[in-house]
Order: structure tokens, then C-alpha cells, then sequence
């Protein structure tokens, strides 16, 4: 799942400060074998985060193993020869913590919140895993019945789920983000152990991943704790990915999915540049500002217009990552009042953005949204997980972590200009996608029991 920065600046000040004054102080060591460090301290607790994080995710997948960096991430927990099946995290819960791991389009991350002094064992285990996963086929076959259940959970079984995964499907002729991190179903069921082994040998190693430390440690400390515990491992050839640069959309793509539902749902989607895309950062931060002027609180124009106002809507959305490693969607999406239809939906948000596009922004409305960024910032930054977990996206995906630095002056700079600039070059019917679901009678089937083992966030 992508993340908003606009909801999730977490290396900011309060309002009013100056962040350039107070910059979050982030201390960085690579090893020899390529294994990069990255330690920011928060003594606000005597708590600790670790998160591992690798460059791979669904994003580098072929056709016919689509699905096999999150299905890896189960297996991570499957035990080394060292730790056997259940150890790992019997081990994290028998000192008082709590792990898991999460997969998305371009990285896969493990992590760990401890006492700040049992720091070491999340080292002396996530070392043991990155080169010494003991992967069994009689684990496998667990492991791919709790993924099959999982994908029917998460995707399957939820219209807007099923309409968004056929929706990217559609959107995107040949980048790899048409296709869902959980896997297609055919790839999934044919997974075999020396897939597995191969997706592990080929990226998990020192030189493809990054460690990331929050909370109440010294610097220094942490620097020899890693060393002591990844520096043994040799650094591995990591080939680079073949370009992957989707072919120019030459006009509007529209579907329709006829789903049991209770509600209409719609998404539209506009290809749009994103920060590792783009020679110059500022069309980025404008696309940042202008889906926050969408759908930034009950104030926002597509809540206060098409909610509040027309009242046609049930409820209205926009989306958009900077942080993407290839180029992505700018998303809207709304279920439409009853009575009103998905098409008078989509001509409503459609007016929305022909406004940005003929009038500029009001002072008074884009200086509420810089006022969010802030707020949000000071917000989330309690967290350190929220904190380690930026430092780690922002790294993997390829933006380097010191934007997470610029973001709030790079925010503030933007101008109405800038956004009316991005709205008319990008939100154009030629770039566009739209999905429809149509909803179909509801059949009650009998829910099974929540499988066991479905632990891991996506």
C-alpha cells in the first residue's frame, strides 16, 4: 500500500518553527560489504524500533511470480537452521516486544519494537535471516494456504478491493505496478521452494538493504552492534532491473466491474510524474499540494463540494506518492449518494479539477494546507516506528532519506501557480483511467474461521 506524504512528514517542527533550525539529526554508517546504517535518536522512551529494509518488492517481479516478495515475506518467519520455525518471534515476545513486516511495490521491510537493551537480539536474529533462511517445502505448503486466504480476504471477497486491483491492471500497459503485491492467484498456487530460494539469493543481501534504528540509543553503539552482527556477510552481485518505463497512454481507459456489492463505487486515475522521475522536484511537491487541496480534512473541496455542498456524494477521495520508484497514478475516488450515479460522480469531481486548472488557489486555502503538512508532522512524529519507517521508505524507493528533511520547505514553497501548472499538464482526459463497479445482488455464503498464521501488514 502507498503512503501519503502529506499525512506522514514526520521530520518536522510545530508551527511557527523554523524546520531548517531543528532538523531531525539522522547519523549514517555504511559497512564494508555495502550494508547502510541509519540511526536517529528519540529519548523520549527507553524503547527501541529496528526495521530491515530491502530493495525488492512486487515492482520487480516478472510475469508468472507475481506475488513471490510478499509471499517471501511469509517465509521469513519460517525459520534458519539456528531458529526453527516460531523461534523468531517467540523469541521478540519472550523479551517483551512485538514484530512483523510488510511488503509493498518497491521494497519489503521487517521490524521490531524492544527495550532499548535488548537491542542486540533484533540484530543477532534479522543477520541470522538475511543470508541463512532455511526454506522447506512442507512450510511452503502452509504458508501458501494462509496467503490463498489472505488474497480472499484482503482482495476477493471486497469489491473495491477486486475494482482497484483490476483498475491498475488496466491503467498500466507494461509497468510493473499493474500487477497486485499479493500476487495473481495462478502465480501464487505455483509457487515452488526454488522460486523462493532463488527471489532470496538474488536480493536479500547486506548491499541491497538498509537498517534503520529509532529511539533511545547512542549512535555509536548501534554502529558496533551491526557491525558485530552483518559485517561478516560478503556483499553480493545485485544486477539492476531492466528499464521498466511505461509506454505513453494515447487516450481515456475506462471499465467496468459487475461485482455483489451493497454501493457504487468509482476510481479514476491520472499518470503522473513522481519524485525519482523528475529532474526538477518542484511538479512533484505541486501534485503533493493539490491532492491535499482535494481531500486534506472536512475542509478540503471534495468533501466540502461534493459531500457537504451537492451533496452526491457518499464519500470523495484523491490520492497521490511522491515516493514511488517508477511513475504512478494520481487517484479520485467516491461512492455516489443514493440516487445519483458513478458517471454523474465522475462529471462532479471532473468540474473540481477543471476549476484548478482555470483558477488559481486562494492564498487563504493553500496556506491551510501547508498548515496540515505542519500539523500532521508534529502529529505523527510521537511515533518512532512512523519516524524509522520514512528514514527506510524514503532510502529504498531511491529519493534518499534527506528529503525527508526538505519536504516541509519544499511544501511551503509551492505557489497557486504551480498548482494550477501540474493540474492542466497532468490531469488530462488523455492520461486517464476510470473503473466503474457496478453492483451486483448479494449471495449470503457462510464465512469460514480466520485462518491462523495472516500476521504480516501489506
Amino acid at each position: 500500500m502507498k503512503f501519503k506524504f502529506l499525512l506522514m512528514a514526520l521530520c518536522c517542527l510545530p508551527l511557527g518553527v523554523n524546520s531548517a533550525e531543528t532538523e531531525s539529526k539522522v547519523h549514517e554508517k555504511i559497512l564494508k560489504n555495502g550494508l547502510k546504517i541509519l540511526v536517529k535518536e528519540d529519548r523520549r522512551s527507553p524503547v527501541v524500533v529496528t526495521q530491515i529494509w530491502y530493495k525488492v518488492g512486487s515492482s520487480y517481479e516478472p510475469n508468472g511470480i507475481t506475488g513471490i516478495s510478499h509471499m517471501l515475506e511469509h517465509m521469513m518467519f519460517k525459520g534458519t537452521k539456528k531458529y526453527p520455525a516460531g523461534e523468531f518471534s517467540k523469541i521478540i515476545a519472550e523479551n517483551g516486544g512485538n514484530e512483523n513486516a510488510f511488503t509493498g511495490q518497491d521494497y519489503t521491510a521487517y521490524f521490531q519494537t524492544l527495550e532499548k537493551s535488548r537491542l542486540e537480539i533484533s540484530f543477532k536474529l534479522e543477520a541470522d535471516r538475511m543470508r541463512n533462511l532455511h526454506l522447506l517445502k512442507e512450510e511452503l505448503v502452509k504458508e501458501l494456504e494462509v496467503v490463498t486466504e489472505e488474497r480472499r480476504m484482503r482482495t476477493d471477497d471486497k469489491p473495491r478491493s477486486k475494482t482497484y486491483e483490476h483498475f491498475m491492471a488496466m491503467a498500466f500497459s507494461n509497468s510493473p505496478y499493474k500487477n497486485p503485491v499479493i500476487g495473481w492467484p495462478s502465480d501464487i498456487a505455483a509457487y515452488k521452494v526454488d522460486d523462493l530460494n532463488a527471489w532470496y539469493q538474488r536480493w536479500y543481501a547486506p548491499n541491497n538493504a538498509t537498517l534503520v534504528v529509532v529511539g533511545d540509543i547512542e549512535p555509536e553503539a548501534v554502529f558496533s552492534l551491526a557491525s558485530k552482527y552483518f559485517s561478516g556477510f560478503k556483499a553480493e552481485e545485485i544486477k539492476p532491473l531492466k528499464p521498466q518505463t511505461e509506454i505513453e497512454q494515447q487516450g481515456v481507459r475506462k471499465m467496468t466491474m459487475k461485482l455483489p456489492a451493497k454501493l457504487p463505487y468509482l476510481i479514476m486515475g491520472y499518470k503522473v510524474p513522481v519524485l525519482n522521475t523528475l529532474e526538477e522536484d518542484t511538479e512533484a511537491y505541486a501534485l503533493e499540494v493539490l491532492a491535499g487541496i482535494l481531500d486534506g480534512g472536512n475542509s478540503a473541496r471534495l468533501s466540502k463540494h461534493l459531500v457537504r455542498g451537492q451533496q452526491i456524494a457518499v464519500s470523495a477521495s484523491a490520492g497521490y506518492s511522491l515516493a514511488a520508484r517508477l511513475k504512478d497514478l494520481f487517484t479520485l475516488s467516491g461512492t455516489p449518494v443514493e440516487g445519483k450515479t458513478v458517471e454523474e460522480l465522475e462529471a462532479a469531481i471532473k468540474a473540481e479539477i477543471k476549476l484548478l486548472q482555470t483558477d488559481l488557489v486562494s492564498n487563504d486555502e493553500l496556506q491551510r494546507i501547508k498548515a496540515q503538512v505542519l500539523a500532521g508532522a508534529v502529529y505523527q512524529r510521537d511515533s518512532n516506528f512512523y519516524q524509522a519507517m520514512l528514514l527506510g521508505m524514503a532510502e529504498t524507493v531511491g529519493i534518499g532519506w534527506q528529503e525527508i528533511d526538505r519536504y516541509v520547505d519544499k511544501v511551503n514553497n509551492i505557489t497557486a501557480k504551480q498548482v494550477r501548472d501540474v493540474a492542466i499538464k497532468y490531469l488530462i482526459e488523455d492520461k486517464l483511467s476510470i473503473a466503474y463497479l457496478d453492483p451486483q445482488p448479494i449471495t449470503e455464503q457462510p464465512k469460514p474461521a480466520s485462518i491462523a498464521g495472516a500476521r504480516h501488514a501489506h
